[in-house]
């Protein structure tokens, strides 16, 4: 059923996109309403059930999203810092409790007190000018931010100009794309965003299935709590981003490029459109790019907030305008994937590398890091570290290096780090020493480098409540389409919850199945990798929480 959904669906192409048209129908109140549902779904020619399936997930399509006003930050970076009960409490004197909503996260972790309100995100000090945001048009939305880099400018260097940028993709087109697939290939740039899967490959195999149509989506929508990067690639170097897509559709003969950007980062979307906008200006997308005879066309698609849009077969079933339930596997996308057609996906900070591959050549990115993790690394500190910021590091680089040299050490007592995302590891910062910025290096520890950010847990924070907020958001956020991710993390926020709120002690041995069964059972990352900070925990702070286990 969801092949011939997926056809119907795909029947009006890219740029007629179901759920492009729930996300703009939601704008006026939160939400679109049955009426209107009804009709989109005459129009795709499927069920009610359907449209009216995919609205109830998303947060910001939901029906109870309607009435909103002002979404709070609730992400872990926030969380951690404490700034979100007074930044509420604040609200509450301008709206009321049911017009303020949640958003996950901001992408403002380097200072916290982060809130969204009409189309804006704002945090820090801006709170406290909350009577100038609520009666006028401003700029207190703009956030600043260390921007350096330990060694060669690469994903940070500055733009120049679009035909001095372009120069590279202009030269690709006059070479056969095979050569500059095996470019891709000799850097062993790896995926930036969840397990590192090498780039080259990924591209390669949906280059090798014959179709007429293909698609390479950005997945901009990797709302990993503590990192920021995507979004400053996003705002501030659009132009990398894109031109990784162009390359990446050049060399698997794909001739649409979909840029899907969440929800909670409004701007980007505005600023990535003004991009594309410029390139058509050049002549640069469209048809027949410089006489070469490459097609490539951009469309958008923003998000309406749902965390696991992250893995890329829940996001190819939420452009399609269905629920985004991740997908079985086999068949992979390159084989099978958005519409049916082969799709390749890269997230934000992946396709930005391949500029300097292109006009560098790949041996000169493989020759930065180490022989298996190349190249360098954006990497995002919060608002616990003196030099709180967005470093691009080369891999390899000690992780001590990151924390107190370019961090500046810590403002206050932490006692842990948590490291690329809620799937990622929690380091104790008495391993600090022991790690280095890359796959090898992280996975030999037990720990998951992901996208690399880093949030801080303070020494007052409870590992247990932290455990509890892993279970409560991967619970939340889960898709529902396994049973071990649906029962199995709402059950762990049960287990921490009763926990922390009475003197019930947890099983450890029952607790220890429940890990196993989300780590060993689950159809993606999201069941299988919360374990993974859970049994850090475990580990490196069995004294703090023995008092909840028997």
């Amino acid at each position: 059923m969801s092949d011939n959904l997926s056809e119907l669906l795909g029947r009006k192409g890219i740029h007629e996109s179901l759920f492009d048209k729930m996300g703009k129908l939601a704008q006026p109140t939160g939400a679109p309403d049955d009426q209107e549902l009804d009709v989109l779904a005459k129009e795709f020619l499927v069920g009610t059930a359907n449209t009216y399936g995919t609205a109830s997930f998303y947060d910001f399509l939901k029906p109870e999203n309607k009435g909103k006003k002002v979404y709070v930050c609730n992400g872990t970076a926030c969380e951690c810092a404490g700034t979100q009960k007074a930044l509420g409490e604040t609200l509450q004197n301008h709206f009321d409790a049911d017009e303020i909503g949640h958003m996950t996260c901001l992408g403002r972790c380097h200072e916290n007190t982060a809130f969204h309100y009409k189309g804006k995100n704002y945090s820090g000090e801006a709170i406290n000018n909350i009577d100038t945001i609520l009666s006028s048009d401003n700029e207190l939305n703009q956030d600043t931010y260390n921007v350096k880099a330990n060694g060669r400018e690469i994903l940070i260097e500055a733009f120049t100009d679009i035909d001095t940028y372009y120069k590279p993709f202009l030269d690709v087109l006059n070479r056969d794309s095979a050569e500059t697939l095996e470019e891709i290939k000799t850097s062993n740039i790896r995926g930036r965003g969840g397990a590192g899967f090498p780039m080259g490959l990924k591209l390669q195999f949906c280059r090798n299935v014959e179709n007429e149509t293909k698609f390479i989506i950005c997945n901009a929508d990797e709302g990993d709590p503590g990192a920021y990067s995507d979004r400053y690639l996003l705002e501030k170097r659009p132009h990398s981003v894109l031109f990784g897509m162009l390359i990446s559709g050049y060399v698997t003969h794909a001739n649409y490029g979909v840029v899907y950007i969440r929800a909670e980062y409004p701007e980007a979307a505005s600023i990535v459109q003004d991009a594309i906008d410029a390139l058509r200006n050049k002549g640069l997308i469209g048809d027949n790019i410089d006489g070469s005879g490459f097609n490539f066309d951009f469309k958008i698609i923003q998000a309406q907030g749902s965390y696991i849009c992250g893995e890329e077969t829940a996001l190819i079933n939420s452009i399609e305008g269905q629920r985004p339930e991740v997908r079985v596997r086999p068949p992979f996308p390159a084989q099978k994937g958005l519409f049916n057609k082969p799709t390749t996906v890269n997230n934000v900070e992946t396709l930005a590398a391949l500029h300097y591959i292109i006009e560098h050549g790949g041996a000169h990115w493989k020759g930065i890091g180490t022989d298996r993790s190349s190249g360098t690394k954006l990497v995002c500190l919060d608002s616990f570290f003196n030099n709180p910021g967005m470093y691009e590091v080369e891999m390899g680089t000690p992780l001590s290096e990151v924390v107190n040299d370019l961090g500046g050490g810590f403002k206050t007592g932490v006692k842990a780090l948590q490291i690329g995302g809620p799937l990622g590891g929690l380091v104790p910062v008495s391993k600090i020493d022991d790690l280095t910025l890359d796959f090898e290096s992280f996975s030999k520890e037990g720990f998951l480098l992901g996208h690399a950010s880093i949030i801080c847990v303070p020494d007052n924070y409870p590992i247990m409540k932290f455990i509890e907020h892993l279970f409560d958001f991967a619970s939340y956020e889960s898709c529902g389409k396994c049973f071990p991710c649906r029962l199995g993390t709402k059950r762990g926020q049960e287990l921490s919850t009763k926990a922390l709120q009475s003197d019930y002690k947890i099983d450890r041995k029952l607790f220890d199945d429940l890990l196993t069964t989300l780590e060993e059972g689950s159809l993606c990352a999201h069941g299988g990798g919360i374990p993974l900070p859970v049994r850090n925990a475990l580990q490196y702070f069995n004294t703090e929480l023995k008092q909840y286990f028997n």
